[in-house]
């Protein structure tokens, strides 16, 4: 009998340590972060994202991913892009007190059923979208942000052009402050080996921004799958949008995040929205990638294709410095 007493003081020795150190914990820690999948009516069916709710959170940021085929994870197995940016993003906030929603475009991975055909979109409809998630995130915090990635930062500015109530403001993660279809030929004409195809590349980017379609089957083979006749019909959307105009038009808080050694958008481009925008913050990242982590010496395309990769050292506490002083009386 007094060796079963002494194992139940034991086990109430054991319980009373372990609350002790969780309430520990529970004050050095924010409360733990859930994720999980959530939903919203789409045009044809529904649209997923990815919730991370904060207990007690003042913020809340719905992540809008860049162009083509690329998952709210931040991914894109089809065009062998593995690098969980966004996921990355959203837990780091999270750690921080910020809740958060990261996306799947309609037409894609849990989004699949809201439409048909994923390239029967607009940067309007993308825009419409994140509006309805802002709403949704308002559930989530009081105070909402767009963080658009590439494309995504298009989306976002002209989201913001009908803002809803609760939307605070915006973070453009290495968006482009040039018409798209000028960037494309700059990225184009940065591999040599593209070098023979440019003339024919930048005649029909020319014959897309005049609203004019090409009968894929008389494109060069290898520009056949990059201009189907269902990408055309997005890009001449797409390149009818001047980013600097639209940013003109965005008057509340902004911060632009921008790597210099970023391969696909440029610091120029950076600069071109801050000039648009004079009310705007600037975060250069020394090092960082388009991906929005530090680059890997001797290995250009490491921070596209390992997901293991952290984002780089200052992105989140760059981000929670400007939502915490956004949240200050001015």
């Amino acid at each position: 009998m007094p060796r079963k007493c002494e194992a139940l003081t034991g086990i109430r020795e054991l319980l009373t340590s372990t609350m002790r150190l969780f309430s520990i914990f529970s004050l050095l820690f924010p409360a733990m972060a859930m994720a999980e999948p959530v939903h919203i009516p789409g045009p044809q069916g529904p649209l997923e994202a990815e919730r991370t709710a904060v207990d007690a959170a003042t913020d809340a940021v719905v992540i809008i991913p860049g162009s083509g085929p690329t998952d709210r994870d931040g991914n894109s197995p089809r065009m062998g892009v593995s690098t969980d940016a966004y996921k990355l993003l959203a837990e780091g906030l999270a750690e921080r007190g910020i809740a958060s929603l990261r996306i799947d475009k309609r037409g894609f991975y849990g989004s699949a059923e809201a439409i048909a055909d994923p390239n029967d979109v607009t940067i309007e409809a993308y825009a419409d979208d994140a509006r309805n998630w802002v709403d949704y995130a308002s559930s989530l915090a009081p105070c909402v942000w767009i963080a658009g990635h590439s494309e995504g930062g298009l989306v976002a500015l002209v989201a913001a052009q009908e803002a809803p109530k609760n939307l605070c403001g915006l973070i453009l993660l290495a968006s482009s402050g040039r018409p798209i279809g000028d960037l494309m030929i700059e990225q184009f004409a940065a591999n040599p080996a593209n070098g023979p195809l440019m003339p024919e590349i930048r005649a029909i980017v020319t014959d897309l921004k005049a609203g004019r379609s090409r009968d894929p089957a008389s494109l060069p083979p290898v520009l056949q799958p990059l201009f189907s006749a269902g990408v055309q019909r997005y890009m001449i959307d797409l390149f009818s949008y001047d980013p600097v105009t639209v940013a003109a038009n965005w008057q509340g808080p902004v911060l632009i995040v921008q790597g210099d050694d970023d391969m696909q958008v440029r610091p120029r481009d950076a600069d071109l929205l801050e000039r648009a925008m004079p009310q705007a913050q600037r975060m250069d990242l020394a090092g960082g990638t388009h991906m929005l982590k530090a680059s890997v010496k001797g290995d250009p395309f490491a921070t596209y294709t390992d997901r293991t990769l952290p984002l780089h050292e200052e992105l989140v506490p760059g981000i929670v410095r400007f939502l915490d002083e956004m949240s200050k009386p001015h």
